[in-house]
Formats: C-alpha cells, sequence, structure tokens
C-alpha cells in the first residue's frame, strides 16, 4: 500500500510539473498577446522556415545546373520540373512536359547557348541590376526565326506554402521555342567524326562532341602559345641582353599561364555558337574556368615574385635592407591571399557553399584561435620584427643564448645559423619577446687592451710611454678622435695601462686586421723606451728556523719566482 502510494505521489508530481511547463508559458504568452493588442502593437508569429525546394531550383545556377543534369541523364521527366507549365501542377501531363523538355535541350543544341557557370547567379533573389523585372533573370539565348531570343527564368511562389520559392524556364520562353529554326539532322561533330562516336553517349552527350571540343581547346592553347612563341623570338631580336632583361625574363615566364588564360576564353567565345551539346559545352565550360583559374594564380604569382625582386634590388642598391624583410613578408601574404582566394575560386566552380563554409569557419572561429593562440602570438611576432627591424637576413645576432647569422625571417618561425654551422629555429613569438644583440649594427669596434708593465718602470719613463701610444693612437686615421689612455692602477704584478678607442670598421674580420697592426705598434714602442712589458710573477720569503741555523749565519732568503 505505501509502495502504491508512493507511485501515486510520484505521478502527481509529474503532472503538476508537466502543467507548470506548458501552462505557465502559455498564459504568459496569453498575457503579451493581449498587452500587445490593448497597446496596438504589431504582434510577429513564428512560422516554421519553408523547406527546401526538392530539385534545387532555389536560385538561377540551381536552376541550369539541375536543367543540365537531367539532360544529362536523360530524365525527362524531372527536366520538365525546371518548366513554368509543369513546375506547380498536381497532375501535370508526363508526356507534354518530356516534348517540351526534348524541344528546349534541341534547340539549345542547334542554336542556343547558356552563360558560363560562374556567371548565373547563386543568389536566391537572382541579378537585380539588369534590367530585367525583379522576378525575371537571363540564362543564356537561343535563334528564332525573328531573330535572337533570352533564355529567361522566373521566380515563383509555389502552391504548397512550407516549400521556399523557386525559379523556372519563363512560360513565355517556351512559346518562343515553337518558333526555334529547325533542328539539322546532323551536328557538326557528326559531319566531322565518324558516325559510331556520334552514337555513342557519355553524360548525355555523344562522345564526338566531347572530342570535338578537347580539340578546340587544344587547338586554341597550342596556336596561341605558338603566336606568343613568334612573338618572343622577335623581341628578343631587339633587346639587347635578353638574359638580364627583367621584362623580357617576365614576357618569357608569363606565356605559358598567359596563353592558357586565353586560350579558355576563346573556347568560352568559339563554343557559345557551335552546333555541339549544350551539355557538352556546359560542363567543358565550366571546368576550364578552373583551368583558368589556375593559369590567373600562376600568372599573378609569378608577377608578384618579379615585383618583388625588383624592389628588392632596388632597395639593396640604396642600402635600405631594412625594408628587405618587410618586402619577403608582404610577399608571402600575398602568395598566401593568392592561394586562398584561388581556392575559394575553385570550390565556388565546383559548386561547394562557400558562404556556408565561411560561416562555419566564423561559428568555429573562438575554437579555432584558442587552438592557435600560438601560431597567432607567432604571426603577431613576426610583424614586431619585421615594423621594429631589430635584425634583417644576413645579421650576426645574439637572440638570447643563441649567437649566429640570421638565414631567413619567416611567417611563423625565424632560423639562425650559429657558430657551430648548425640552424637553430626560434618562433617568432619568443623571437620578438628574447633580448637581442645585433653585432652587424656596429657604426665602430670597441679596442679596450689592459698593458702591464714592469714594476722597474720609473715615473719618467711612465710618462713617455703614455705619451708615445696617445700619439700613436692620434696618428692612425682608423682610431676614433675620443680614445684615451691612462695609467689606471698597481697591480700585483704590473702597472697598468688601459687604452680605450674606437676602431673605425663595420667588419669584424677587418677589425682583426686592425686591431693586431695596433697591437704591433704599442709593442714597438714600449720596447723603444726600454721598459718591459710585465708577466704574472711571485717573490717568496724563504726564512730558515732559528734550531737549524747560526747565529752569524741568522738571515732571511729572498727567491722570486
Amino acid at each position: 500500500m505505501a509502495q502504491v502510494n508512493n507511485t501515486f505521489r510520484s505521478l502527481l508530481l509529474c503532472v503538476v510539473l508537466l502543467s507548470s511547463i506548458l501552462i505557465v508559458p502559455a498564459a504568459q504568452a496569453g498575457d503579451a498577446l493581449t498587452d500587445a493588442t490593448s497597446t496596438g502593437e504589431q504582434v510577429i508569429l513564428n512560422v516554421p522556415a519553408a523547406s527546401p525546394d526538392p530539385y534545387g531550383r532555389e536560385t538561377p545556377r540551381g536552376l541550369a545546373t539541375g536543367l543540365l543534369d537531367a539532360f544529362a541523364n536523360g530524365d525527362y521527366n524531372r527536366a520538365s520540373q525546371f518548366l513554368e507549365p509543369f513546375a506547380n501542377q498536381k497532375k501535370p501531363d508526363p508526356e507534354a512536359g518530356v516534348a517540351l523538355a526534348k524541344q528546349l535541350q534541341q534547340i539549345l543544341d542547334s542554336s542556343g547557348s547558356m552563360l558560363p557557370f560562374v556567371g548565373l547567379s547563386n543568389e536566391s533573389t537572382g541579378v537585380t541590376d539588369d534590367e530585367l523585372p525583379i522576378d525575371q533573370e537571363r540564362l543564356g539565348s537561343f535563334r528564332t526565326k525573328s531573330g535572337e531570343s533570352a533564355l529567361l527564368a522566373k521566380r515563383v511562389t509555389p502552391a504548397d506554402a512550407g516549400v521556399t520559392r523557386y525559379w523556372v524556364i519563363t512560360t513565355e520562353t517556351l512559346e518562343l521555342l515553337a518558333q526555334g529554326n529547325p533542328v539539322s539532322e546532323q551536328s557538326v561533330s557528326a559531319t566531322l567524326l565518324p558516325t559510331v562516336l556520334t552514337d555513342i553517349k557519355i553524360f548525355g552527350a555523344s562522345v564526338a562532341d566531347w572530342l570535338l571540343l578537347m580539340v578546340i581547346a587544344a587547338v586554341a592553347f597550342l596556336g596561341i602559345r605558338f603566336i606568343f612563341a613568334i612573338l618572343l623570338r622577335v623581341i628578343r631580336a631587339y633587346v639587347n641582353d635578353p638574359e638580364t632583361n627583367r621584362l623580357y625574363q617576365f614576357a618569357e615566364a608569363a606565356i605559358p599561364p598567359l596563353s592558357l588564360c586565353l586560350a579558355v576564353i576563346l573556347f568560352f567565345i568559339g563554343t557559345q555558337e557551335l552546333q555541339v551539346g549544350i551539355v557538352a559545352r556546359q560542363v567543358l565550360a565550366r571546368y576550364a574556368t578552373i583551368v583558368a583559374w589556375v593559369a590567373l594564380v600562376w600568372l599573378l604569382w609569378r608577377l608578384i615574385d618579379m615585383i618583388s625582386d625588383l624592389w628588392t634590388a632596388r632597395m639593396a642598391h640604396s642600402d635600405r635592407y631594412y625594408a628587405i624583410s618587410a618586402m619577403v613578408f608582404l610577399r608571402r601574404s600575398a602568395k598566401s591571399l593568392l592561394g586562398f582566394a584561388a581556392f575559394v575560386a575553385v570550390l565556388d566552380t565546383l559548386d561547394i557553399d562557400v558562404t556556408t563554409s565561411i560561416a562555419a569557419l566564423g561559428i568555429g572561429g573562438l575554437a579555432v584561435a584558442l587552438g592557435a593562440q600560438k601560431s597567432i602570438e607567432n604571426l603577431v611576432g613576426t610583424l614586431t620584427v619585421i615594423v621594429d627591424q631589430p635584425v634583417r637576413d644576413g645579421d650576426f645576432c645574439k637572440v638570447g643564448d643563441v649567437l649566429g647569422t640570421v638565414e631567413d625571417i619567416g611567417m611563423r618561425s625565424s632560423r639562425i645559423r650559429t657558430l657551430a654551422r648548425t640552424v637553430v629555429t626560434i618562433p617568432n613569438g619568443d623571437f620578438a619577446s628574447q633580448q637581442i644583440e645585433n653585432y652587424s649594427r656596429r657604426d665602430s669596434f670597441l679596442f679596450n687592451p689592459i698593458v702591464g708593465l714592469t714594476y722597474d718602470t720609473s715615473a719618467a719613463q711612465m710618462r713617455s710611454v703614455l705619451a708615445a701610444i696617445r700619439a700613436l693612437l692620434t696618428e692612425d686615421t682608423n682610431i676614433i678622435d675620443d680614445s684615451r689612455v691612462r695609467f689606471v692602477e698597481f697591480n700585483a704584478s704590473s702597472l697598468d695601462i688601459e687604452i680605450f678607442a674606437y676602431v673605425r670598421t663595420f667588419d669584424y674580420a677587418t677589425f682583426l686586421g686592425m686591431r693586431e697592426e695596433i697591437l704591433l705598434k704599442i709593442m714597438e714602442t714600449i720596447e723603444a723606451e726600454g721598459v718591459n712589458i710585465a708577466f704574472p710573477t711571485q717573490t717568496v720569503m724563504l726564512k730558515t728556523p732559528k734550531s737549524n741555523r747560526n747565529a752569524k749565519n741568522d738571515n732571511i732568503t729572498e727567491q722570486e719566482t
């Protein structure tokens, strides 16, 4: 009985909790609605989002892509769903839809063209500044008896309120198909190539169509390449030194990517009006766009290298070495941005939703930032090193405990070649926070030896030595004027003279030779004054114990070592 009561109490508690969850918000919503109505405010209800179109017709690009896919698969029932008369019918006429879809493909094959894939809008609203009604979009064109007609798409509202708006080929465009030119019995590819290649279909187009378009693309590239080769020979004949002429070298390097770009453009122009299957034309034109992007990136990549090398040479000629590292960083940054832009363009050409990917990057930006703190720190360190310029490539420096020559200041880290000929890689975040001593920025070298004279040197001899060394330094043109020579200390085994001077040179190896010559002259000066240079000496006093000595031999023996 107690167990039943406990169960009943549990059920009663669940009912109370469920009532509080459902009834209280409903009452609050009703009160809010009453208050808003009484105050005259507009009430906005939460309407569920419309479901996506099952045929992918939300954008003009989606319409064109889906229609061509249906043509390629021979699915004309599906293709009819992209035509306005059949797109929103509950019980469409299958035969009429198939016939109209076939007629559309035939006229596009014989006398029509469509915009390239990248030229079609991927926005649900289409292009709004094309001088057409806001709900219409131009997809291409075709020829009729009355002339050129536009292939128009129209944005329609579905009968089902739960489906989003979509694009279809307009009824007006389809009515003009009846006025189209008769389709030739044989296409251009069928005329030029064997019949067996015409009968075999691949992705909705004959093998002959694919081969013809590929041959046109190859001929366009090779023809342009041949013309540029002749032009390059002519230019070479008028250039004094082609091996050192930068413009000629760039022209020679730019010819392959430029030829590829122009070949793609000629392919687009030459195949638009060609009597070849529309599916083959659009598919090859789509992937030719990827080739064009690669060629453009290739061309700009070489242009960046040329401009960077030119400015680097000018800066080195004007001794503006501090800007060379900045130029290297800018070149690498420009190439990185160029590569990213090309990557996004290729993804867009492959119909991968770039907007969604970028939004996903934005959502995951915090996680990426947390996981890439060190990378961001190193990038900031790179900017600090480039802007502040504590060192540059080729400088001999000491960074923390590392002593060596800077070989490269990269975007993430810097490399230093040590005296042991090893390479130490330091992340730029740590590099910028270290104490950096740059030996290559010297304006002179310190010459600061201590010369010790023996204790048998008299005061007069000391004055003569000091005067002679001062005269020696004054007469040396490699010594900066503010040198000094002073008798500074009675040391344990010598009379010390400090020489403090700066040698006017920038190169360490040159300084070593100058220092050697000055030290030799100082030795000659000291020898000329009859004075000796001291070396560490020690005086030892020996004392005989009283038990082992005679009174008359009571003395102390001194021995100098």
